[in-house]
């Protein structure tokens, strides 16, 4: 696929695949469900979407996806979390199963579900850094936080938790990109364009 319009998969073994694809194609990139190696050999950029991130954990496993998985981002291919994609992308994850996985792709610690149960799931007007000044409509559902971050890695948003303490939600790290919010649930497809832009760089 051309660098103008690049193939940008979302991996489609559990979560909110369909609505990553609707918003990917909204920006002009062309965009796969990925279940198996041969359609991830073909894409320039991964979504990890939201979901339960140790079901994924389990299916990428039961699919013999994890390792081309973590070989293509190893290897540079852009990444995107959302939510459940963000803690896959993490190098520690706290309060999640002894036996799950992660790709290790982003220098933080992430904990699993640290904003409550799905009935504390709220929304939220963020600004966030590299999307412009204007706030972004935010989606928490059952969301993980950053509790730290690495010295390369870039922090481009944080909010206001019940705790009283402000907590990182979306991070940048080379081409893995993570947030702890739903983009794809709401019309705002600012992250999904960022994130189709940093494919493009890639590969031009």
């Amino acid at each position: 696929m051309s660098a103008d319009a690049p193939t940008v998969g979302v991996l489609a073994l559990q979560g909110d695949v369909a609505e990553h694809v609707r918003h990917l194609e909204s920006v002009g990139a062309r965009a796969v469900a990925v279940r198996r190696r041969s359609e991830l050999d073909g894409v320039d950029g991964l979504i990890l979407p939201g979901g339960e991130s140790t079901a994924m954990s389990r299916l990428l496993d039961v699919y013999d996806m994890y390792e081309p998985v973590a070989e293509r981002i190893s290897g540079g291919m852009p990444v995107y979390g959302s939510c459940a994609g963000m803690i896959l992308l993490a190098s520690v994850v706290l309060d999640t199963r002894a036996d799950a996985t992660w790709f290790s792709a982003i220098d933080m610690t992430v904990r699993r579900n640290a904003f409550g149960r799905q009935v504390d799931s709220f929304e939220a007007d963020l600004v966030v850094d590299a999307l412009g000044a204007d706030p972004v409509r935010t989606v928490f559902i059952r969301a993980p936080w950053v509790e730290t971050v690495g010295p390369d890695v870039e922090v481009l948003a944080r909010v206001r938790a019940s705790d009283g303490h402000d907590h990182v939600v979306a991070v940048r790290q080379g081409n893995a990109l993570a947030t702890s919010f739903h983009p794809e649930v709401t019309d705002d497809v600012r992250v999904h364009r960022y994130f189709v832009d940093m494919v493009r760089q890639s590969t031009s």
